[in-house]
């Protein structure tokens, strides 16, 4: 490491003054954001007339003159530095530098330089820099920052760093940050984050509340990974909790809810349709338009405002949200992005638009890609094409999906062919996923086929899924069930259940219950039913509820009735109704059941009826009879025909007995066969009794059958 100096010698000799600066430190080129190292720019120290000196590391404001005033202002240095002023030798000679004039520059920032002016040494070794002479230019420097100058440590510092310096580095660059050197404090933070240092996140966090934007943008990155991090394991121990409540029996749905808030839990039999309704519409790739890091925080968080009065302290969510929106209100086209991701989750659709359109117009195709899908979200989908096109001329992948997927919604094709292809061609391996799904759905399965396995070698896992569907279709198992193996290993919850019914069809039952369970682990409504079957076949109640209700509060309308159907054989029998008795109370099992039926459940339609109808509640029995027969149940008919025929309309009952006989049911055939009788019309309840006969069960056979013997002594007296 190189000779770092001693200040209090170089102090002694007079030659620079310890006074404070008065020199205002402003970048000669503005950080672009496209840096790759992040790292700032050179600064210049120059001597302003300012009026009274400040704290070395401050910012002093602005003088805002015209080319008029800046000549006048020259010209007034320039008599000064020709009479021999060090002062408006440097002052001048900064003038001259950020103009670019370095062979004008060169000579007043010497000829100060020589007469202790620190903010000259700094100068100097910017133009040396400028001109290729690196390490003359830290000799300086070194000088400078020795004597105080904050610039000039910072300067140093990542001279040091670019040369791999690292020891060298960190010193001169500490320097520079602990006199409160806004670029300093960020180029120590980013040395130090390259080391994973945790004090990173404090020399960022410095940089950020000294007006760093960059800095401010990335404290809240770092923010907004640990809030990510917080939430998962929340949402981990929360599922836990609930697991761990079920199996003590105190576990109630609400409970269960809420741990399982955030879980995706999707039908396998929609895979297709949600593959297409994430990476082809361009929502469903890997932190599409940062949206998928961005987190919410609360409304109340807003960029200046104070933590909250009860003196808690705010989130990582919250704090990250802040810093988005300081860097963003500084023109961070990146944190205008995340801010309006964070909008957008939260409900504020109106200022995320905002955001994402600043973002947009500054360049950021991300932004212009999310906007065009909050517009589309909309209705206004013109508008959103506008913007997707702008994205994807940009290169921007998703927008190149989103373009395909609208253009194939509106029965384009080739046009959303040429879009898919795009968003390959800019490294979207979703463009291809969606080639295969477009040609599988115009019934060109090669094409399709090779689409899915040039996605799916990449580590596409949906197309993966996909592609091992295709196989089974047309016959190939033992092709497709690599292919499942390899998406479910690399996370498709859907590959992992459709491996379960694969092993299912082939009878091996526990290696089926197996990938079951895992599906359900992860939130798969189908798979966790599937496990609870199993559970309820070896007995296991308790644990077949568990996932009842975890399939149950993911949608699954069977998982609800048969939960319900559980519950309903633990409770005792309820008393018969008695006339005036007040309606009970609808209990848990009951809940369970109107929820399937709700859902469309035929059976549970049914029962729903028949616990109506055991309270007295006729009219809504009667409801839930007609959905469940006009669904085609036939104890939904049957069960209606018999409430209709005790209220006295005995003809509308025959036509849904009728119903009921012709989708199987004996004692519909039955009932049929006794209103004939009555009515005289022998024939037609003869062949009621024969069908009774046919259809069964044991106890209507054989009261059909004498009642057809009886039908047949009368037709032939």
């Amino acid at each position: 490491m190189d000779v770092m100096g001693d200040k209090a010698t170089l102090l002694e000799t007079g030659r620079f003054a310890q006074s404070v600066d008065v020199a205002l430190s402003a970048d000669l080129v503005l950080p672009t954001e496209s840096e790759p190292s992040g790292e700032s720019v050179l600064t210049t120290e120059s001597e302003m007339t300012i009026g009274r000196p400040r704290p070395a590391g401050d910012s002093a404001p602005a003088v805002d003159v015209d080319e008029a005033g800046e000549a006048v202002e020259e010209a007034r240095q320039r008599l000064a530095a020709e009479a021999g002023d060090p002062e408006a030798m440097s002052v001048l000679g900064a003038m001259l530098l950020r103009r670019g004039d370095l062979d004008g520059a060169e000579p007043y920032l010497r000829a100060a330089t020589a007469a202790g002016d620190r903010a000259a040494a700094n100068n100097l070794g910017v133009l040396l820099h400028q001109r290729g002479y690196p390490d003359e230019a830290a000799g300086w420097w070194r000088i400078a920052a020795v004597a105080g100058s904050a610039a000039a440590a910072h300067a140093l510092g990542r001279h040091h760093r670019e040369r791999g310096d690292e020891p060298a580095a960190e010193y001169w660059l500490r320097q520079s940050a602990e006199q409160g050197h806004a670029l300093g404090a960020y180029a120590l933070a980013d040395l130090l984050e390259h080391r994973s240092d945790a004090a990173s996140e404090k020399w960022m966090r410095l940089a950020a509340e000294r007006g760093h934007r960059e800095a401010a943008y990335r404290l809240a990155r770092t923010l907004d990974h640990r809030a990510e991090r917080e939430e998962r394991a929340a949402v981990r121990e929360g599922r836990r909790i609930s697991r761990a409540a079920l199996d003590l029996g105190g576990g109630s749905r609400e409970a269960v809810r809420d741990a399982r808030a955030g879980r995706p839990a999707r039908d396998t039999r929609e895979a297709v349709r949600d593959g297409r309704d994430g990476a082809r519409n361009g929502r469903g790739g890997p932190d599409r338009d940062g949206r998928n890091g961005a987190r919410e925080g609360r409304s109340a968080m807003r960029a200046g405002e104070p933590a909250a009065d009860n003196g808690v302290a705010p989130t990582a969510a919250e704090e990250a949200e802040q810093w988005y929106r300081q860097a963003a209100a500084r023109g961070h086209r990146r944190a205008a992005l995340h801010l309006g991701a964070i909008l957008e989750r939260r409900g504020e659709l109106k200022e995320a638009g905002r955001w994402y359109l600043t973002s947009a117009k500054d360049g950021e195709p991300r932004a212009a890609c999310a906007l065009g899908f909050l517009l589309r979200d909309a209705g206004d989908t013109e508008s959103a094409a506008v913007w997707w096109l702008r994205a994807a001329q940009d290169g921007d992948g998703n927008a190149a999906n989103a373009l395909g997927a609208l253009h194939a919604e509106r029965g384009e094709p080739q046009t959303a062919e040429r879009w898919y292809r795009a968003a390959m061609d800019a490294g979207d391996v979703n463009g291809a996923y969606n080639l295969g799904l477009l040609c599988a759905e115009q019934g060109r399965t090669a094409q399709a086929e090779q689409w899915y396995r040039q996605a799916a070698y990449t580590g596409h896992r949906e197309a993966a899924n996909a592609l091992a569907i295709l196989l089974l279709q047309v016959g190939d198992a033992a092709g497709a069930e690599p292919w499942f193996s390899k998406a479910a290993e690399a996370g498709s919850v859907d590959a992992a259940f459709n491996l379960g019914i694969l092993h299912a069809g082939r009878g091996d039952d526990a290696t089926a219950l197996v990938w079951y369970e895992r599906a359900a682990a992860a939130g798969h409504t189908e798979a966790a039913l599937q496990v609870a079957i199993a559970r309820l076949r070896e007995g296991d109640e308790r644990a077949a509820e568990r996932h009842l209700r975890c399939a149950a509060g993911g949608g699954s309308a069977e998982a609800a009735y048969r939960l319900a159907a559980v519950l309903d054989a633990r409770r005792p029998p309820a008393p018969a109704h008695e006339l005036g008795e007040p309606l009970r109370e609808k209990n848990e099992c009951e809940e369970w059941y109107e929820r399937a039926a709700s859902q469309g459940h035929r059976r549970a339609q049914v029962r729903v009826g028949m616990l109506a109808a055991g309270r007295g509640d006729v009219v809504e029995a009667a409801r839930w009879y007609r959905l469940a027969a006009e669904a085609g149940s036939r104890n939904g008919a049957f069960n209606l025909g018999l409430l209709l025929a005790r209220e006295g309309s005995e003809p509308e009952a025959a036509v849904w007995w009728a119903r009921a006989a012709d989708a199987g049911h004996g004692r519909a055939a039955l009932r049929l066969a006794l209103v004939y009788a009555r009515r005289g019309e022998l024939v037609e309840g003869k062949r009621w009794a024969d069908r009774a006969v046919a259809l069964g069960p044991a106890e209507v056979t054989e009261r059909a059958a004498r009642l057809r013997d009886a039908l047949r002594q009368e037709l032939s007296a």
